[in-house]
């Protein structure tokens, strides 16, 4: 992605707020294709929360910063104000924090997701932070009569230098008011040498308040006089409700309505179901355990997972349907004296995103408008689903985005947003749906599953000539074949491709009527296990130690990036951090115990490089225990917040482990079998290695995201461990389908 310079058009428009005070808006003029990253409020409208974007002071010297992206876990509430902290002069233990609402014509772009956050907002908050200063060093200049030069501005406080005199933020906000919209292309930025605030840790600014229990999470928010509400969906996707016990259901104690909603048959829309509304949501689920509904017929009832792989095995050596790229002649490279040939098959299972928090809206129809209070990674996204599905304009429709209890991508759609929407559009009154874990986990909207076909050829010098992959993913079934299901698609220019000579990738597509979406590093959370893993199947071949069979092929010259669909991949970049873990973590020195290895993979995910070492022993019961994981990344040239960096990479450590060992969703009968915990089991405290070391590198390349780069090369660094303790070499995951099971 490409972010938006500042336009000379770009200016800080500065008002008189209610009370005397000062609100401070930035308005950036859109280029391309992007949305506006910070946008103009209107004149004296001091009615509305503040984005990020803006900035309140008060005449008693209060400086609020509100955060516009949702907050996920992702640390965004906290790290994107500190970049206008640390320009506006301020301290950042006096500073107010709130969550904005969603407005994109005032703030711009406010999602969560892609990692895009940082590398979007990295600049322009600063030059807004900045200009707001620029405006109190004028407005405290006029005031004293003397030039702006003489005047600095620490802790919310302007001095004279020559005289000594000081005025506060707040006694220098109606000047301010006054003085004419300052361009922030013209601003000057600090030296990142003279951060206070930026580059320092910095505690989540919601912790206290999650610690201490308080209502901080959507599924915690609750309106006078609201009534609760389950929502039943058929356990095949998309069916609609044909019979429903609805008198029955509705004589049961606390039960107000029992409604039967067609929905738009879209599996990312609204699904048809039967909602339970009653007074408390336990008499809404335990009424549900007398809900009878007959479900119509669905095509997608024939689906299962067993048939999937099947159909997969049958494909896998039949002419792929779509090429993604074709280089050089792997026929002709393969059959060369002295290649080694490479062949294995990998797969990964679909997976839920397992949230800890369950899907959860709180909304309110009157009087033609309806107020939604959701957790929610795309809140435009979320209100426009509700605007096509109930026909409410969208000016009609007011959101207010509430913390996440976990998102991982899952809370990108809002069909829960719907449902609850619909429900009080019926009813006309405050409506809560809340989902149960059984829910969450059936009616996810799934990372896909996949299957690659692999063969590599290594010739007699080691290096690596021929790459094939014919790559089974699944198509949308309502596009049939030509079309990838949600998050099943593929960039051919995914490495290897490019720095071998001989490159075939090809793909065909099993049609599916399951949902599916973005999980955390979707896509690359599952081809870095592959292609990763077959890595070091063609370092064995070539007789080389992985990482440097790595490095080698890092410094292979490599091909052009085509005009339109390149990933930006910079080889360089990527043997720095592969150069950097090595170093770090002792690779290939010092001896290791009977039944212990170190495996190595990186992977180059939403712009940031990543590169991964794990030590792992395997006992011969075949118990697994990560010892100790080294992860170094490069992300540009600042971190924001490294407190929260580094908790991102130890949790994506974390998480990558429950995706190895144990999590997989399976499908009978066109329904998902896993619904809790207890078959679909995360990683435990005991499990978790001792030890995460993370290490960033500081590159002269613009800072970019976190949420997401480090998660991928972890599954194939403790794979590829295993299989250097074991020689033994697994293919399909999750582990625990080979017979592994954590320590």
């Amino acid at each position: 992605m490409t972010t938006a310079p500042l336009s000379r058009r770009a200016f800080l428009h500065l008002t008189a707020a209610a009370g005397g005070g000062l609100m401070a808006a930035a308005r950036l003029e859109p280029l391309h294709t992007l949305h506006t990253l910070l946008a103009q409020a209107p004149a004296g409208d001091a009615t509305v929360f503040l984005a990020h974007a803006f900035i309140r002071v008060s005449p008693d010297n209060v400086v609020t910063i509100i955060a516009k992206n949702p907050e996920i876990g992702q640390g965004i509430k906290t790290s994107l104000p500190m970049l206008i902290a640390e320009e506006l002069g301020v301290s950042w233990d006096a500073i107010r924090l709130e969550q904005a609402d969603l407005d994109e014509t005032r703030y711009g772009r406010q999602n969560a997701g892609g990692s895009t956050a940082t590398p979007t907002n990295y600049d322009p908050l600063r030059r807004v932070g900045a200009a707001l200063k620029q405006a109190f060093l004028q407005a405290a200049a006029q005031t004293w009569g003397v030039p702006v030069s003489e005047c600095d501005s620490a802790l919310a406080v302007v001095t004279h230098r020559p005289s000594g005199r000081t005025l506060t933020y707040g006694a220098l906000s109606a000047k301010a008011a006054s003085l004419p919209p300052i361009d922030l292309a013209t601003v000057t930025l600090k030296s990142p040498s003279t951060f206070t605030i930026v580059g320092t840790p910095k505690a989540g600014v919601d912790n206290a308040a999650i610690v201490t229990g308080k209502p901080t999470y959507g599924i915690d928010f609750t309106l006078p006089g609201m009534l609760w509400a389950v929502y039943v969906k058929s356990p095949v996707y998309g069916a609609e409700a044909v019979s429903v016990n609805a008198a029955a259901v509705k004589a049961l104690p606390g039960v107000r309505h029992v409604l039967t909603i067609t929905g738009t048959k879209d599996l990312r829309g609204l699904m048809p179901g039967v909602a339970i509304v009653a007074d408390s949501w336990w008499q809404a689920h335990s009424a549900r355990t007398q809900l009878k509904v007959t479900w119509a017929d669905s095509p997608t009832a024939q689906q299962s997972s067993v048939a999937f792989a099947t159909k997969a095995r049958e494909l896998a050596t039949a002419t792929p349907a779509l090429p993604l790229r074709v280089d050089g002649n792997v026929a002709a490279a393969l059959a060369q004296p002295g290649v080694k040939t490479v062949e294995a098959s990998y797969s990964y299972p679909f997976l839920s995103h397992a949230p800890l928090e369950p899907q959860n809206c709180t909304a309110h129809y009157r009087n033609g408008a309806l107020e939604i209070w959701a957790p929610t990674q795309t809140p435009q996204g979320g209100k426009q689903l509700v605007s096509d599905v109930l026909g409410i304009p969208m000016d009609r429709i007011t959101l207010h985005i509430l913390r996440s209890g976990g998102g991982f991508g899952r809370r990108l759609t809002n069909d829960y947003m719907a449902e609850a929407s619909a429900i009080s559009k019926e009813l006309g009154v405050p409506v809560k749906v809340i989902w149960t874990r059984e829910d969450d986990m059936r009616h996810d909207h799934y990372r896909p599953g996949g299957f690659h076909n692999l063969t590599g050829g290594v010739d007699a010098t080691g290096r690596l000539v021929a790459w094939k992959n014919h790559f089974i993913s699944y198509g949308n079934h309502a596009a049939g074949i030509q079309g990838f299901t949600n998050s099943g698609n593929i960039n051919g220019v995914e490495f290897p491709a490019r720095f071998v000579p001989n490159f075939d990738f090809q793909t065909t597509m099993i049609p599916m009527g399951i949902p599916t979406g973005a999980m955390r590093a979707p896509r690359s959370n599952a081809f870095a296990f592959v292609f990763q893993s077959f890595l070091d199947e063609l370092a064995a071949a070539a007789g080389k130690d992985p990482l440097q069979f790595r490095l080698e092929l890092l410094s292979s010259p490599a091909m052009p990036e085509p005009a339109q669909g390149g990933d930006g991949f910079r080889a360089e970049r990527m043997r720095g951090v592969l150069e950097a873990v090595r170093t770090r973590s002792g690779w290939g020195t010092g001896s290791l115990p009977s039944g212990t290895a170190r495996g190595v993979a990186f992977q180059f995910s939403h712009r940031g490089y990543f590169a991964a070492v794990a030590e792992v022993s395997v006992s011969a019961d075949k118990r697994v225990r990560v010892r100790k994981v080294w992860v170094v990344g490069d992300i540009g040239s600042q971190i924001v917040n490294p407190s929260a960096a580094i908790h991102q990479a130890q949790g994506a450590v974390i998480e990558g482990m429950s995706h190895l060992m144990n999590w997989e969703i399976t499908f009978e009968g066109g329904h998902a079998v896993q619904g809790n915990f207890d078959a679909y089991q995360p990683t435990r405290l005991m499990q978790a290695p001792p030890e995460v070391d993370v290490h960033f590198l500081l590159t002269a390349n613009p800072p970019t995201g976190l949420g997401e780069p480090a998660l991928p090369p972890t599954i194939p660094a403790i794979t590829n461990a295993i299989a250097a303790a074991t020689g033994q070499r697994v293919r399909d995951l999750p582990l625990v389908k080979s017979g592994y099971r954590w320590a």
